[in-house]
């Protein structure tokens, strides 16, 4: 059956945060240009997707544990979270924002595992990279190739220093959508109406009741 706009969107976000890339690929990925690294990523993903029964199967706690271990080198969550806020990400506290990472980190990766789940015969094409030598932020683009037309699947991405540097996903954009600024516009009505500690609860029993669905 193929996927609805609802599921390629979902399914997009799980291409960024779902691979199995080793521990001793790191220091390869700090070197590589941004859109080989996609193009890496994406194959090793899809691959998986294809072979590992627990991913195959949307296994929740088994994804959280590749994302902990593996995909934050290659993930920015926290410029995700900022973005996603919006400006109430400057008001909020440091106890805030750590906790408004962790519990947007959740929902993206629970809603990862089933469009994971539903990966078979898709292929990804990296469009050539249109970036001069020094730029530090960079639009990989690629198109999703399986059933029906393909599907535009955009990653904004930045040029990192220091500790874990390389090229890191911040934004992804899906046939037009920017995953950031769908979240942000859902975000902000929860800020107005019930403040940070209001946003932080809503996404805390959202992570509660898809825990629940997953036993």
């Amino acid at each position: 059956m193929p996927m609805n706009r609802r599921t390629l969107i979902h399914a997009a976000a799980a291409l960024a945060a779902v691979s199995c890339l080793p521990l001793s690929s790191l220091a390869l990925a700090a070197e590589e240009a941004p859109d080989a690294l996609i193009k890496r990523l994406s194959s090793e993903v899809l691959e998986t997707a294809r072979k590992d029964p627990s991913v195959k199967s949307g296994n929740v706690e088994y994804l959280m544990r590749l994302v902990d271990r593996i995909i934050l080198p290659h993930v920015n969550f926290r410029r995700m979270t900022a973005g996603a806020v919006g400006p109430a990400w400057r008001q909020a506290t440091p106890q805030q924002q750590a906790r408004l990472q962790e519990e947007f980190k959740q929902l993206l990766v629970r809603t990862y595992a089933g469009a994971v789940a539903q990966i078979s015969d898709q292929t990804v094409v990296v469009k050539p990279l249109r970036a001069a030598p020094g730029d530090k932020d960079v639009l990989v683009r690629t198109e999703v190739h399986g059933r029906g037309d393909p599907v535009q699947l955009d990653y904004r991405m930045e040029k990192t220093a220091g500790d874990g540097a390389g090229w890191k996903i911040y934004n992804l954009n899906v046939l037009g959508v920017w995953l950031v600024d769908t979240y942000r516009s859902q975000f902000a009505q929860e800020v107005n109406a019930r403040g940070i500690d209001g946003l932080i609860d809503a996404l805390a029993t959202r992570n509660r009741s898809n825990n629940s669905g997953t036993k």
